[in-house]
């Protein structure tokens, strides 16, 4: 099953300020592989396919770097097609010399962790057949134990890495958010989502289809963790893609139906987590 696109809703875009939009753009077209859709003196459009959007970058006046210890942007994570499209990026990551932070198996998805040059975090992965994941009361197992790299670059079979292919899709978002309850109350009542996972009372995995998860928030920068300046390198928003208006519109009455403000902001509809994160509601 296709957990990114319709009946789901799910994560399609997201959108980061950086400090040097140059910097940035060398790093995503020549170490990460996207293609340039649109491009300005601040800003750009990337994509995979050459027509959807997946992340945005934006340069603020007066940026300043990513602040520690603040809600905001955890990691966002690309969804490869294949496995041996995974193997292939280890092993281009090898051959320059990029730093990774991290390499997991966590049962339900092999996983590659890596930060752009602003340290925005970056989960590139892809699934294992969604018919192989274990459920237990209505929650999936996952876990984090080591990647089988040897086996990965095998799968690769030595190819070199040209692009992102062309089937990548916004696979989550994870979220560092300043407490879990009220968080839980807008993304389950408010935005639709169902919980899938918890990590004890630490963070909670939630998606739509029972997908492994569509979105991760996270309290590991600290209970009750401020919100980023304005300036501060970081997440701006991100967009979350709904089926049709029926739907849409029915997500936005709950969102006021718990209190949640609901806005209309150059033809998009917005709202913002209780920890100040910003999401575009679209169709």
């Amino acid at each position: 099953m296709n957990f990114h696109r319709e009946p789901n809703t799910f994560v399609e875009q997201v959108n980061l300020k950086v400090q040097n939009i140059e910097r940035s753009l060398a790093f995503y077209k020549d170490i990460i592989g996207f293609k340039v859709l649109d491009q300005t003196a601040t800003t750009a459009k990337l994509s995979a396919d050459g027509k959807t959007v997946l992340i945005s970058l934006e340069q603020p006046e007066n940026v300043i770097p990513k602040q520690p210890r603040t809600t905001g942007l955890y990691h966002f994570a690309l969804l490869l097609p294949t496995r041996a499209d995974l193997g292939k990026i280890l092993l281009h990551f090898i051959q320059i010399g990029y730093p990774l932070q991290g390499a997991s198996d966590h049962l339900v998805s092999e996983a590659l962790y890596l930060a752009d040059p602003d340290g925005n975090g970056i989960e590139i992965y892809t699934d294992r057949p969604s018919s192989t994941w274990d459920w237990k009361n209505n929650e999936v197992i996952m876990s984090t134990e080591p990647l089988d790299a040897q086996s990965l670059l095998e799968e690769a079979q030595g190819q070199s890495w040209k692009a992102l292919p062309s089937g990548t899709v916004m696979g989550h978002i994870h979220l560092h958010v300043s407490e879990l309850k009220k968080t839980e109350e807008f993304y389950t009542k408010g935005l639709g989502f169902a919980v899938v996972s918890r990590y004890g009372n630490q963070a909670l995995f939630i998606s739509t289809g029972k997908y492994h998860h569509h979105i991760g928030l996270n309290t590991w920068n600290g209970i009750g963790a401020p919100e980023p300046l304005a300036n501060s390198v970081g997440l701006v928003s991100y967009t979350l893609k709904f089926p049709d208006e029926g739907t849409r519109k029915n997500i936005i009455h709950q969102l006021k139906n718990i209190g949640a403000i609901v806005t209309e902001e150059n033809g998009y509809f917005v709202t913002i987590d209780p920890s100040g994160n910003r999401i575009l509601l679209q169709i």
